[in-house]
């Protein structure tokens, strides 16, 4: 297997989480929608598409559909604790586990 999409998918789920931060930032403040933020975040969002593009070219999407979905949670859990003070659960870290247990079944033993 390729490493190289594989890596290029981490840093585009990377990418889009940065978009993520500053939908989420945009709505925290005492007004509605704070404007620069949200569409720092749009164009965040916008830019990744180009990189799907030639990542889709490489990767089978069940792989790719995990490996996103689990890059992402990892990453927004750890916005979310950081600058959001979000709490962790059980749950949450159980799922994470086997969201790492699935990138495994489906990327080495699939």
């Amino acid at each position: 297997m390729n490493i190289i999409p594989i890596i290029a998918t981490v840093v585009l789920a990377g990418v889009g989480v940065l978009g993520d931060y500053f939908i989420k930032l945009s709505g925290s403040g005492s007004k509605y929608i704070a404007y620069l933020p949200f569409f720092t975040g749009m164009i965040v969002y916008a830019l990744t598409a180009v990189g799907w593009f030639f990542v889709m070219k490489h990767v089978k999407l069940g792989l790719l559909g995990v490996l996103y979905s689990l890059t992402t949670i990892i990453l927004l859990t750890i916005i979310g604790a950081i600058f959001f003070k979000e709490q962790l659960n059980i749950y949450d870290i159980v799922g994470i586990v086997l969201g790492i247990i699935s990138i495994i079944i489906l990327g080495w033993l699939g």
